[in-house]
């Protein structure tokens, strides 16, 4: 048996097995005999490297049958049936191949499972062989070689009913059984003793083998011709993705997002050719050398546009491609996106100003991008997120006057920014001195006495936790013509203040100046006097 379909190298092969066969029907010196040894090794790996090419289809076929089983599955169940009707055939002429070693080698199955045909003591042996393919009859009707020759008839019948063309002709003569055999001397013989009769155990092996090759050509001739069959006029796919599309790619607060999931099937073998015009909403055939051609990765194609023009902007495509019969089909395509310059906002929530030294909160957004993704820069000092909040906090060295504020995006890699906001810096407002909670008018003696002490108080209107420590102040007070001053060296009264405090009568002033004050970034400021009456 051959087939119409060989390689050069089964061809090859095929021919050293007739010229080896016929020089053992002339009997020859053994190194012809061991001849046979060669070419069985590359029948093994020939047989190897179809077996493989066969999986690469079968592979196709399920992937087909997962993308369009309706359409698949006729051919698909066919294809099974072969690869059953292949793997049955050659499971059998293993076996056989076994037992003929086996009963030559006078050996056990297992080890006739696993020797090598090198390794043979008995691998010119044609007596057991013969007698084991033939049995005790000159016809052979008998022995291994009829219920052979039975099976291969059944398996050419039972694959060539899985396909309806003519030239699957040839595969019912690589398998015929039929004939006519001579040997050589001319006289016509069967199948079995042209095969088997005489014939050395090495040459039984090499022919089960060669036998085998024609099983697997065989197979392979028909799955090849079912799987392009389900391909005729259309494409193949071998990757299949759920897609998502987006009916808007702008979704405002308050409305709905909206888009449709889908089944996606490409062939990631070939590039279709993709072409895009802009500011359109189609695309005709006749026009796409006009277009701008898309180049992509094998099977898909990524459109990236510049966001330039506020507002809608359109496009329209045409994917060229061409699908397994060579015909060129256009799949038209148009869609369109919306350009809006985005909403920064920046603002300070406590003040509309950044003061020095302290930790200035600070909200950021922009519109349609969530806060995590952003990221914020500023001219001087530090900006950081708040590990505890959603806000950002801005904190300002001394000696600046002005801070800017960049919202930035990583967008594919590249920082873009997205808007800026310029802020006043000032320095935090001085406080106001008190004494028991006054800065002006009246107070009880007692109650200065109490008081003990000048406290810094911020201004009403100003939102921060922001303490002063007094560091000096003079105390000042006049009695007749006589004016008297006393220094502390700290906020608190010290005693000989306390005693003129205690000697000081109802409507006397006493005035407290030359206010201190050190601020927590170490700057010293000097507050405003403040004059006291007693009651």
């Amino acid at each position: 048996m051959s087939s119409a379909k060989e390689t050069p190298r089964q061809k090859m092969i095929a021919m050293m097995y007739l010229v080896l066969y016929a020089l053992l029907a002339l009997n020859v010196s053994k190194d012809v005999i061991n001849a046979f040894i060669v070419v069985n090794d590359s029948l093994v790996l020939t047989n190897k490297s179809v077996d493989q090419r066969l999986a690469d289809i079968y592979q196709g076929f399920a992937k087909n049958y997962e993308f369009n089983p309706g359409k698949v599955k006729p051919y698909w169940e066919k294809a099974k049936q072969a690869r059953a009707l292949s793997q049955d055939m050659l499971k059998y002429i293993d076996e056989v191949k076994y037992h003929v070693i086996s009963t030559t080698e006078e050996i056990p199955m297992d080890s006739a499972r696993i020797i090598k045909i090198r390794s043979l003591t008995k691998k010119d042996n044609y007596l057991a062989p013969t007698h084991y393919f033939l049995g005790n009859t000159d016809s052979g009707k008998k022995g291994e070689a009829q219920k052979l020759k039975t099976k291969i008839d059944d398996f050419r019948q039972k694959l060539l009913r899985l396909v309806d063309d003519r030239k699957f002709k040839d595969i019912e003569t690589d398998l015929s059984t039929l004939g006519p055999y001579y040997n050589a001397d001319g006289q016509k013989q069967n199948w079995q003793n042209h095969f088997f009769y005489n014939t050395i155990l090495a040459a039984d092996i090499t022919i089960l083998n060669k036998f085998k090759a024609d099983i697997y050509n065989a197979e392979y001739e028909v799955v090849n011709h079912l799987y392009k069959s389900i391909g005729k006029g259309n494409f193949k796919f071998d990757k299949i993705e759920a897609k998502v599309l987006p009916k808007s790619d702008i979704v405002f607060l308050g409305q709905e997002y909206k888009a449709e999931v889908i089944v996606a099937a490409y062939d990631t073998t070939q590039t279709p050719d993709v072409y895009l015009k802009t500011d359109t909403n189609y695309l005709a055939n006749n026009q796409y050398e006009h277009a701008t051609e898309i180049k992509g990765q094998p099977g898909k194609i990524m459109i990236r546009l510049p966001a330039r023009k506020e507002g809608v902007n359109k496009y329209a495509g045409i994917v060229k491609q061409t699908n397994a019969s060579g015909q060129v089909n256009y799949y038209h395509f148009n869609s369109e996106y919306i350009v809006s310059k985005p909403i920064v906002t920046v603002s300070a929530k406590k003040m509309n100003v950044f003061y020095i030294g302290v930790n200035n909160p600070v909200s950021l957004s922009v519109s349609g991008i969530p806060r995590e993704k952003l990221k914020a820069t500023i001219s001087c000092g530090t900006i950081k997120k708040n590990p505890s909040g959603n806000d950002w906090v801005v904190k300002i060295p001394p000696g600046n006057t002005e801070a800017v504020v960049r919202v930035w995006i990583n967008i594919d890699g590249t920082q873009q920014i997205l808007g800026t906001k310029v802020f006043r810096v000032k320095n935090l407002p001085v406080p106001l001195a008190t004494v028991g909670g006054r800065n002006s008018g009246g107070i009880d003696q007692n109650i200065m006495l109490a008081a003990g002490a000048l406290v810094p108080k911020m201004p009403d209107d100003f939102d921060f936790d922001q303490t002063f420590v007094i560091t000096s102040f003079t105390m000042t007070l006049q009695r007749g013509f006589q004016v008297y001053r006393f220094k502390s060296s700290n906020s608190y009264f010290t005693p000989e203040m306390r005693r003129q405090i205690q000697r000081t009568n109802r409507g006397q002033n006493i005035i407290f100046e030359h206010i201190m004050a050190r601020d927590l970034n170490g700057m010293k400021r000097t507050l405003a006097p403040i004059i006291l009456t007693i009651d």
